[in-house]
């Protein structure tokens, strides 16, 4: 626990520096489409999240496991795509104004206030769930599940207001 806490940590800590401190650089035409990249991973981690939950309410272990694996590896490749985008390109401004401002920063806020929670949670979840320590990760998982949705819904709402407000 300490080492998932720590690891979390520094990953926090570095996403924070990377996207409010470092600033962007000359970016490859390529990096423009990451954003896009992003919003389908979080969807097909939504999904896989999804799936993964009516398969463990219908009991199928097996397919519950492959789902949860799948939404992990497309949580990870967003976060591989996410740091990748914001390497070169910094911090995200939305254009919009008024009500619709509001909105968006109160979307963003609670898609960041709850992805750092979510992190070592997952972690947490995964590591128990496949070490077959099922006590800890059914307990922990009625959290990490709403959550983790949570985020990789809310991923897709920030970008495509961020679409539609930019074009």
């Amino acid at each position: 626990m300490v080492t998932i806490g720590a690891l979390s940590s520094v990953a926090l800590a570095f996403l924070v520096w990377l996207i409010y401190f470092r600033g962007g650089s000359s970016a490859p035409e390529w990096v423009s489409s990451l954003p896009a990249v992003n919003a389908a991973l979080n969807f097909m981690s939504a999904v896989c999240l999804l799936a993964g939950y009516l398969r463990i309410r219908r009991r199928e272990i097996t397919a519950h496991k492959r789902f949860m694996i799948a939404a992990t590896c497309f949580s990870a490749l967003f976060l591989v795509s996410y740091i990748t985008y914001h390497f070169f390109h910094g911090d995200s401004i939305f254009p919009g104004r008024g009500w619709v401002r509001t909105a968006y920063l109160a979307v963003l806020g609670s898609h960041v206030l709850l992805s750092v929670v979510a992190l070592p949670v997952i972690f947490a979840t995964l590591y128990f769930g496949l070490g077959s320590q099922f006590l800890f990760p059914r307990k922990v998982a009625r959290w990490t599940f709403p959550i983790w949705v949570y985020v990789s819904v809310t991923g897709v709402l920030v970008f495509l207001l961020l679409r539609a407000y930019s074009s």
